[in-house]
């Protein structure tokens, strides 16, 4: 669980490690948007891999987030939406921390009124499918960058790191 006072600053959490790049600490690229209410966020991760289909994306934020970030692996699709408005409300009133989806959102009006970080490639008005198809609980790489659950997400105004341990 997150400490809910504490902020962590990106740049400086890079300058205390950045002798340790590579699996201790990894920087997703600048290609993320904010759509939630937070724009700094951070939490232990919790994997989701999925392709146009949200279905295990809705199962995890209809369950108690503690403090987590939900990290989905949506292949970068920007053909449909992995997360809209009822589901960011999910997110935050099951307690996540944020959730960073390689892939698209919908009802961004909606999204940024939500107390969580949201992050995503764009919006996309079309929604998915339910195939029930997806894994959770498993290694995934958002941008060609390696997140495996429990990883430390730390989300901020200069970007999104992604940490084998805990900031201090």
């Amino acid at each position: 669980m997150t400490d809910p006072v504490k902020t962590y600053v990106t740049c400086d959490i890079c300058d205390e490690r950045k002798a340790q790049a590579g699996d201790a600490l990894r920087v997703l690229p600048p290609v993320f948007r904010d759509f939630g209410g937070k724009t700094a966020f951070s939490g232990p991760a919790v994997t989701v891999k999925c392709f146009e289909d949200n279905t295990f994306v809705k199962a995890a934020v209809d369950s108690p987030g503690n403090g987590c970030v939900l990290v989905v692996d949506g292949g970068g699709s920007l053909r449909k939406a992995l997360l809209g408005g009822n589901l960011g409300r999910s997110a935050e009133k099951n307690g996540w921390a944020g959730v960073v989806i390689d892939g698209c959102v919908r009802d961004v009006a909606e999204l940024a009124t939500y107390g969580i970080g949201i992050r995503a490639l764009a919006s996309m008005p079309l929604p998915t499918e339910k195939r029930n198809e997806g894994q959770r609980d498993v290694p995934v790489t958002i941008q060609g960058v390696p997140v495996r659950p429990g990883d430390w997400i730390v989300a901020d105004a200069d970007g999104t790191l992604v940490l084998s341990q805990p900031p201090q």
